[in-house]
């Protein structure tokens, strides 16, 4: 992070809570008029610069334009005002106004905050996450959970990329995890760390040095379009083909005083502009994963035999249990997930192998 960018973080966190607040009771209370100030949100996104430039800053400008001057919607990306772990209790105080993170980088304080992320072998491609929101009912379950939590209302779930080992050694075996220092995300690491894996909490900003210094083995974060985006190809040599996850769950959420505020058009250009981005990133992703394998020179692909990793899969299962039986809510969810994956199974190609 540069000294300036320090600085505006410094001011904004002494400043925004008596500010926003301010200005929740002034410019947010009415839908803007002709003549009168727009009104204006801040919002930030779990993902740094580079990558924000696909996963998000297009449906966003895409929002400020179609919203003509009634609503500014300000972009901040990977702990440029808020720390990704304090997200969550920032955005209830209204510091900031909305965040698109996963429910677990952010602790969500909800039950199924654990299936944010990557939870291990609940999804194949990026198509089954909404799926399983529109169709299989994950969708009413989320807002189930949050509508008892004061002040955040959670808006949407759209899938990224499949979660895969980028390292500086080469993975071919489960032995060669044993002791692996990787960044990840907090589920994802709990369960990686029955294979010897030691997960390792970093600025998302940081991790790219941590990995010349030493201090990091790998990153177990994202796909290869992500490693080649954000330049952790250009710090790590080899790609682990096997994944413990086919797609990350990532959701909107917002201060539920502020989105009350906005009027009824401009939630409904929301909600278009969030699917909107859904749908970039199932085409973004899906074709970069290919891409990259195939052409991407940086990156030297690595494989687990099989069998090997069939112990990885069949641990998912001992793990499943254990999250089901943290809540009767996680234990509908985990319900969701076996129909759902057993339904795949059972259709068969190109929806799962036979």
């Amino acid at each position: 992070m540069t000294e300036s960018r320090k600085l505006t973080k410094r001011q904004f966190l002494k400043t925004a809570g008596v500010a926003t607040a301010t200005a929740g009771a002034t410019t947010l209370a009415a839908p803007a008029v002709i003549g009168q100030s727009p009104i204006r949100w801040r919002l930030q996104t779990y993902a740094g610069p580079a990558l924000a430039e696909h996963v998000i800053k297009p449906s966003i400008d895409a929002f400020n334009k179609v919203a003509n001057g009634e609503m500014v919607i300000e972009l901040y990306t990977a702990d440029q005002l808020v720390p990704t772990g304090e997200l969550f209790r920032a955005m209830q105080r209204g510091t900031i106004d909305a965040v698109q993170s996963d429910d677990d980088s952010i602790a969500a304080p909800v039950d199924i905050s654990v299936f944010g992320g990557y939870f291990p072998f609940a999804t194949r491609y990026s198509l089954d996450v909404p799926v399983l929101f529109n169709q299989y009912g994950l969708r009413e379950i989320w807002e189930e959970a949050y509508g008892e939590i004061e002040n955040v209302t959670w808006l949407s779930a759209g899938a990224w990329d499949p979660c895969h080992f980028a390292t500086v050694k080469p993975l071919r075996s489960l032995s060669d995890l044993q002791g692996l220092r990787v960044f990840t995300f907090p589920t994802a690491g709990k369960f990686l760390s029955r294979f010897g894996v030691v997960p390792v909490t970093l600025p998302w900003e940081d991790v790219e040095v941590a990995v010349q210094t030493g201090e990091l083995d790998g990153i177990a974060w994202s796909g290869i379009t992500e490693d080649y985006t954000v330049g952790w190809a250009d710090v790590t040599k080899y790609f682990l083909t096997n994944n413990i996850s086919g797609a990350w769950i990532g959701s909107y959420f917002a201060n539920t005083e502020r989105w009350n505020a906005v009027p009824d058009h401009l939630k409904e250009l929301f909600k278009l502009c969030m699917d909107s981005s859904h749908y970039y990133r199932q085409w973004w992703y899906w074709g970069g994963e290919a891409e990259l394998r195939v052409r991407g020179a940086k990156l030297e692909l690595t494989t687990i035999p099989e069998d090997e990793w069939k112990q990885v899969e069949e641990a998912a299962v001992t793990f499943w249990d254990e999250i089901a039986a943290m809540s009767p809510r996680n234990a509908r969810v985990v319900e969701i997930l076996r129909k759902y994956n057993d339904t795949m199974r059972h259709a068969g190609p190109p929806y799962r192998e036979a």
